[in-house]
């Protein structure tokens, strides 16, 4: 199915005076979107200012915050995650699979395996080599409450459960977001902005205060996914430090770590030292791979290869109940296991999501809407999960088989330390260490250096190249948001997971009202497409009567002429005959008939 192309004339104004984006004609770099700036930045100002003046009594709200927020929420993050899954497959199976993310004739910039490179890419992130070891160890030494088992199906277990955080649920939180945005862009040829995925649904209100509230909560609920990411980041960099004995774990030395890559980010930023921010980004890729493939083949090899097929198995086969699953019948400790683990992350995706969105929005024109949906579904998730199959699996292995040590007596886990404990295991301990180190810094650089990228497009109203000083202001904001967290209270990880679950609140609304507008938009360009398909039907139709009467027509006029003429011959006409001056004239005769 080829449908139209949907580029629709426009016939909004130039730019006004206020900053409000203009319809199909990004803003110039050095203008904010004034109605959009100012609000999100002054309440980024306000929570910087009362978690820095006020820790405690920042602490003890954002703890009360995040209990009824889960109390009251929690279900509600479960069914609309599901609600994400099943809209993602549903739309890559369906009619409006062969959409095309582009005119008609656009075709895919990318090779089908470049474009795979750059997935994987987007799913690469300081979260998988955080959690990449800490998570599945966790589930296995605390699993969620009512689970039971021997050490093996503990085990087995905890890495269904880390593929469920990290699978089709966080893809599909991106496809939501990705194709909405990647549609209003490449079809319909609007700026780069959320605001403009929900124009199907608003109309021209995504021009006024309408779209610049949409705007608003996508640009504080990224600054708190990026947030999120370097406050996860600064903590595993200095458990490494400090495992390394180069220095101290502490609040003082995180907080001197975020501001020391945050100036090297600027740095890149303000230069626009783009080939170098692409440089560390390629390798990255290669420090990961090698980390990878170097664990793999020092470590039980087919331990972990029979384990990454088993356990995709597993997740086959248990995915539908613990999509569903909000331990409803465990209590308060189910509540606390949720607010810790599923709730956080589906918060942490869902405020991610612009991000995300927006990256592979951008490397995904030419595709059709089914190449997009098992594009970002199948890829980034299949390499996700052999990411932890080897990672986490290897701990998994050391404590079941081997020497353990990754677990305390008490059961406890230090999730900061806990990658760091398993690459001082393998053979070259100290070199994986700090290449782990620098692979977090690299990785803390390029997201603080992408997420400022994305955080200035929706600040001036989708323009791709914003000026230097935008994108250096959301750096420094990012930063400031990640040092902010990490000093409330005691627990900075607590912090950090307040932040994503609250922040992603609105902005799920938003994605709910994005499946509806897409729908809708797909369901617009079906119908014009069958209405045009029944026009050609009917001008095809006609071209062929019209074909064919006239080919019949023209064999019995041409035989009634041949009819007629038979009837008449030519004769001379007589000499001085009227009208005859002498000339030798002839006449029409008509024949007798015998």
């Amino acid at each position: 199915m080829s449908l139209r192309s949907g580029n629709p004339a426009t016939d909004s104004p130039p730019g006004e005076s206020d900053g409000h984006p203009t319809e199909g004609k990004p803003q110039p770099a050095s203008r904010l979107s004034k109605a959009v700036f100012i609000p999100a930045a002054a309440l980024i100002v306000v929570f910087v200012g009362f978690a820095l003046i006020f820790p405690s009594t920042a602490a003890e709200v954002f703890g009360a915050i995040q209990t009824n927020v889960i109390s009251a929420f929690g279900w509600y993050y479960v069914a609309i995650v599901a609600m994400f899954v099943v809209f993602s497959l549903w739309v890559g199976l369906s009619r409006f699979g062969d959409i095309r993310l582009g005119k008609d004739e656009d075709r895919a910039e990318f090779s089908l395996m470049s474009w795979f490179a750059l997935l994987f890419a987007a799913g690469m992130g300081i979260g998988l080599v955080f959690w990449g070891v800490a998570e599945p160890l966790n589930h296995f030494a605390a699993p969620p409450p009512g689970t039971e088992g021997t050490g093996i199906e503990l085990a087995q277990q905890a890495l269904t459960q880390t593929f469920l955080h990290w699978g089709l649920h966080a893809w599909s939180i991106y496809v939501v977001v990705g194709l909405a945005i990647a549609y209003a862009v490449h079809r319909r040829g609007r700026p780069i902005s959320i605001r403009w995925t929900l124009e199907p649904l608003l109309g021209d209100k995504v021009k006024g205060k309408w779209g610049d509230a949409i705007d608003i909560v996508a640009l504080v609920g990224t600054l708190f996914g990026v947030a999120t990411s370097l406050g996860l980041g600064v903590l595993q960099m200095s458990a490494g430090l400090d495992t390394a004995n180069i220095m101290e774990a502490t609040k003082f030395t995180q907080v001197g770590l975020i501001l020391c890559i945050t100036a090297l980010t600027l740095v890149s930023v303000i230069s626009g030292v783009g080939k170098g921010m692409k440089w560390l980004s390629n390798t990255n890729l290669v420090l990961a791979g090698v980390l990878l493939l170097f664990i793999l083949f020092t470590g039980p090899t087919l331990f972990l290869l029979r384990e990454f097929v088993q356990s995709i198995g597993n997740y086959l086969q248990n995915v539908v109940g613990l999509t569903f699953d909000t331990l409803a019948f465990a209590g308060a400790d189910g509540e606390a296991w949720q607010s810790a683990w599923t709730t956080f992350y589906w918060g942490w995706w869902i405020s991610w999501a612009p991000f995300v969105g927006i990256f592979i929005a951008r490397i995904s024109k030419g595709r059709t809407v089914r190449e997009f949906v098992a594009g970002v579904l199948l890829v980034p998730t299949l390499l996700t999960f052999l990411w932890f199959s080897v990672l986490g699996g290897s701990a998994l292995y050391r404590e079941l088989f081997g020497n353990g040590g990754l677990v305390g007596e008490d059961g406890a886990v230090d999730t900061n330390n806990a990658l760091f404990g398993l690459l001082t295991d393998l053979p070259g301990g100290p070199i994986l260490l700090i290449g782990a180190i620098i692979l977090i810094a690299i990785f803390f650089i390029t997201s603080a250096d992408s997420g400022a990228l994305v955080m200035s497009m929706i600040s001036t109203g989708g323009h791709p190249d914003p000026n230097h000083w935008i994108r250096a202001f959301w750096a420094v904001a990012a930063a400031t948001v990640a040092i902010s967290l990490l000093l409330v209270g005691d627990d900075g990880l607590a912090s950090i997971q307040t932040a994503a679950i609250l922040t992603a609140l609105p902005f799920s609304v938003v994605m709910i009202f994005m499946c509806i507008a897409t729908v809708k938009a797909f369901h617009e360009e079906h119908q014009d497409f069958l209405r045009a398909q029944r026009r050609q039907a009917r001008i095809a139709v006609a071209d062929q009567v019209n074909d064919h009467v006239s080919e019949h027509m023209s064999d019995r006029m041409d035989q009634q002429i041949q009819d007629q003429l038979a009837d008449y011959h030519l004769e001379e006409a007589p000499r001085g005959a009227a009208g005859n001056s002498g000339a030798r004239r002839w006449k029409l005769s008509r024949s007798k008939k015998s």
